[in-house]
């Protein structure tokens, strides 16, 4: 795998939103359409504490990844009511096409006490090309069971002749406070579950990516394609704690194949992309989504401080 980085192609500090000025674009999500491709990512606004809360926006771009078209600067799903699990965000937002409609699968953020979040998969669909989106029902889809107890996220599917795949996150344990952190941390690891319909789905049991930190690595944002015969599948890990200011424990780009969607081989010396030496994803590099366009596969990815300065493309050059 040989990534060709084509530089930052998105600064969400010259849009705004909301009618303010545009924090964040993290998580980057492509669909191809017709006339462009839609990317889709989460950015910020603050609620009357002054918490932030996030949201769903969209970026046009031609199908070359050359020219930015349109900006979309208001959120395009709700948040969740009163104590629903998407009530203080949306981040990130994962997005197939399937009969005709976009389907949404969406992480949803709630606050807590004693741990500063939870988090579960739903569920939108879009009958107009992904403009706007509306909720199959107020609670989730996927969410915390007996043995994957809290932080169920970061979902990526497909659809293929064998049904529907999700990768998805699922936390291990809240760590007590130390001196470096002032909230408890989380750890949390890479799973996978099967589905029929999109709907109702199946978890296998238990971790699919190996750890290459130490058992206390976080695993974030998977994201699979097909080339050949082999699933590539691109994701981000870090160090459970002094992550924020800390490059040398903050997000890379990790890496893994199979053959069979059950069996990972972790390949992260193989990745084929790195933290620039200097610039906006110099001190990290996390969030990747893989996708085709025409004849080729590109990488979106977040830069330093999660996404805070944008969004960048890299285009595969060496293709298996």
């Amino acid at each position: 795998m040989n990534w060709r980085k084509i530089g930052r192609i998105f600064e969400p500090a010259r849009h705004s939103f909301k009618g303010g000025v545009m924090e964040f674009a993290q998580s980057p999500q492509a669909i191809v359409l017709n006339d462009c491709v839609r990317i889709y990512f989460s950015t910020r606004t603050r609620d009357t504490q002054g918490t932030y809360l996030s949201h769903i926006a969209f970026a046009d771009f031609d199908r070359k990844m050359e020219n930015l078209l349109r900006v979309h600067t208001d959120p395009i799903i709700t948040l969740g009511s009163l104590g629903t699990f998407d009530e203080h965000g949306i981040f990130p937002i994962n997005v197939v096409k399937y009969e005709g409609k976009v389907y949404a699968f969406t992480c949803g953020w709630s606050r807590r006490v004693s741990v500063p979040v939870e988090t579960s998969i739903g569920l939108a669909v879009s009958r107009d090309d992904g403009l706007t989106f509306e909720k199959i029902g107020s609670g989730p889809i996927l969410t915390s069971s007996l043995q994957e107890p809290f932080l169920v996220g970061d979902p990526f599917v497909t659809i293929d002749a064998d049904g529907w795949h999700m990768w998805y996150i699922y936390g291990t344990k809240w760590m007590k406070i130390t001196e470096r952190e002032t909230s408890p941390a989380r750890v949390y690891k890479i799973g996978f579950a099967t589905s029929n319909e999109g709907i109702e789905w199946s978890k296998r049991a238990g971790q699919l990516i190996p750890d290459r930190l130490n058992a206390d690595e976080c695993q974030a944002l998977p994201t699979v394609i097909k080339i050949r015969n082999r699933h590539h599948m691109y994701f981000c890990y870090r160090e459970a704690t002094d992550f924020r200011n800390n490059k040398n424990r903050g997000y890379r780009i990790g890496y893994s194949y199979s053959d069979d969607l059950q069996n990972w081989v972790r390949d992260d010396g193989n990745s084929g992309i790195q933290c620039s030496t200097e610039g906006w994803d110099s001190d990290m590099m996390c969030y990747p989504n893989v996708f085709r366009c025409d004849d080729n596969i590109h990488l979106l990815y977040n830069g330093n401080e999660f996404g805070r300065y944008g969004f960048g493309l890299a285009s595969l050059q060496a293709q298996q």
